[in-house]
């Protein structure tokens, strides 16, 4: 073929690329359903959620580019703004609602939650979008998990091979995953086999997926490791030297191991206690941010930001938060049968001023140190709500608080995913107000996904159990039982709430958290989570971070992806299979 021949059939593009097209919106729908599922999914297992956005940046390069042959970077930016949207009801639902069927409330209205935390999503996305070129164009916070989505992005060569990396360690992770579950191998007693204690506790979780996680945490996961080992390889024999533990014989009256022995009753409750005071020292450490933000929101205002061009129109922002405060105080009457329109209106009312003042911090927070201190901030609203619900009756009280109290996490959850999204968007060249569009038209679909989930996998593993902890919902389900007057280990809440504080303030952003989440987790999880963690360390170290970038982590990825699907496969299974027969 000529030079001629080939110019002659080479595509000339006019006009603006395409950005916010309706193949975007598909895409990023059908991703985000998948991104929702499996980091839901591994949340309740592990306690803490990951962005979807750098996932749902590679699985697009795989079908925009890949297979569709569209080559518009901004157009699949779009495509992870969306799929990343849908996603964000994981984190803001999974924290919060799992607390109810743990607390055995499950005669809720599963339809006005839903409800709910599609009003909250509005609400959190329309009070943020204001702050945006503050936050990015001025202040230029750093937004470290923008820089690598947009990083991705601007490698779409980089991006198809990482999608083919992904997919690979999808099928790895699927079909190993569903052996194990075919032939009941799910935890492997490394410990009982090299003579270890049994209080050593030396049995290992058999999961990609959270090896996968560890290695995309990296560095980031060591104390969470540090956590589980403190537990069962320092104070378990310092328990045991001290003759503490109780015999075989009184094991085996209780019906427990001597792990679940020592978990349940020493180290889940000190655990907890290290969640909520982790969480609120967190708080108390960025009222300086507080201050930034306020200042911001008021520069913002003098400059007038709502009205440029490149933004959504302010009389749309002001449409949305009213129609959203609105369904939000409908829903909180509709709550429980004793609910009072006054009441109701409090409750509401108090959501929405939460919605603005959180979101407005934690997006601050995590633009400049890439740590949201989500669950501490749920943890607040939820206290603040059973207070004003208190005289219901204990059963109305938690279901009412945790139905507004899902709605602001799941607000602050989509606050700080756009402002994640505009960062990239800013460095990629995309428009603000398309990516705004797009956050928008994501934020219904990711509450019906989620509460799907959890009715499933509660129906068919039951939460709070073994197999599906859910760390978080069920330190917020002990809290709320402490402020209502339950039977509930004090003491041991009050130890751990003060080294979950004193670790926090040691400047190091979530310490006592993630620490926290080591002493609450089963220690099989911890282990397999080690082994991802140190393959990331050593691959850092001896091929440097840019080959973990490129080669491991999509692989990680996949990994979470793959389990993730064969285990939610196997709920619908589980719970479809009654009915069938």
């Amino acid at each position: 073929m000529t030079d001629k021949e080939s110019d002659s059939k080479r595509i000339i593009r006019t006009g603006p690329y395409p950005e916010l097209t309706l193949t975007a919106i598909l895409v990023g729908y059908g991703l985000g359903i998948i991104i929702a599922l499996s980091i839901g999914y591994a949340s309740l297992i592990l306690g803490f959620s990951i962005e979807g956005s750098e996932l749902a940046a590679i699985l697009g390069f795989g079908i925009l580019r890949g297979l569709l042959r569209r080559s518009s970077i901004v157009e699949n930016n779009i495509n992870q703004t969306i799929a990343s949207s849908v996603n964000g009801a994981s984190a803001g639902m999974m924290f919060t609602v799992p607390a109810l069927f743990i607390l055995g409330k499950t005669d809720f209205n599963a339809v006005l939650m839903v409800f709910s935390c599609i009003a909250g999503g509005i609400l959190g996305i329309a009070f943020i979008i204001p702050l945006r070129r503050q936050m990015i164009d001025y202040e230029r916070l750093t937004y470290p998990g923008g820089v690598a989505v947009a990083t991705i992005l601007k490698s779409p060569g980089a991006g198809v091979h990482k999608a083919i990396l992904l997919l690979a360690g999808m099928a790895l992770s699927g079909i190993l995953y569903f052996i194990s579950q075919l032939i009941g191998f799910e935890y492997w007693n490394l410990g009982q086999l090299i003579g270890m204690p049994d209080y050593m506790n030396g049995i290992w979780f058999v999961s990609l997926m959270t090896v996968g996680v560890g290695f995309i945490s990296g560095r980031g996961g060591v104390a969470f490791v540090i956590g589980g080992f403190v537990c069962y390889w320092i104070l378990a024999p310092l328990l045991a030297a001290m003759d503490i533990l109780p015999s075989p014989e009184t094991l085996l009256s209780l019906e427990q191991t001597m792990p679940n022995h020592l978990r349940l009753t020493f180290f889940r409750p000190v655990g907890i206690g290290m969640l909520i005071g982790g969480a609120l020292t967190g708080i108390v450490l960025a009222l300086p941010l507080i201050v930034s933000s306020v200042r911001s929101m008021h520069q913002a205002a003098k400059l007038k930001t709502a009205l440029s061009k490149d933004e959504m129109p302010i009389h749309l922002l002001y449409i949305g938060i009213a129609g959203a405060t609105l369904l939000l105080f409908v829903i909180s009457v509709l709550s429980v049968k004793e609910m009072g329109i006054l009441r109701g209106g409090l409750m509401a009312l108090m959501g929405t001023i939460w919605i603005w003042v959180a979101g407005v911090i934690l997006s601050e927070c995590i633009g400049r140190t890439n740590w949201s201190p989500l669950s501490g901030m749920t943890l607040i609203a939820v206290t603040i709500l059973i207070v004003i619900s208190s005289g219901l009756g204990k059963t109305a009280a938690i279901i009412s608080s945790i139905m507004v109290g899902a709605a602001a996490c799941v607000a602050m959850a989509q606050a700080t995913d756009l402002m994640l999204d505009l960062k990239t968007g800013y460095l990629v060249g995309a428009s603000p107000k398309k990516q705004q569009t797009g956050q928008f038209l994501a934020t219904w679909l990711g509450p019906i996904v989620i509460i799907a989930l959890i009715f499933i996998l509660h129906k068919a593993y039951k939460l709070g159990s073994p197999r599906l902890p859910a760390p978080q919902a069920s330190a917020l389900a002990h809290m709320i039982e402490g402020i209502m007057g339950g039977q509930v280990p004090v003491q041991k809440y009050i130890a751990g709430a003060g080294l979950g504080a004193l670790l926090s303030a040691s400047g190091i952003g979530g310490l006592g958290i993630l620490v926290g989440l080591g002493f609450y987790l089963p220690f099989s999880i911890v282990l397999t989570y080690s082994i991802g963690m140190l393959l990331r360390i050593i691959l850092d170290w001896k091929k440097g971070p840019r080959f973990s970038e490129d080669v491991g982590i999509p692989i990680a990825a996949g990994f979470i992806v793959g389990e993730a699907l064969i285990g939610v496969g196997f709920a619908v299974y589980f719970v479809v299979k009654p009915l069938l027969s």
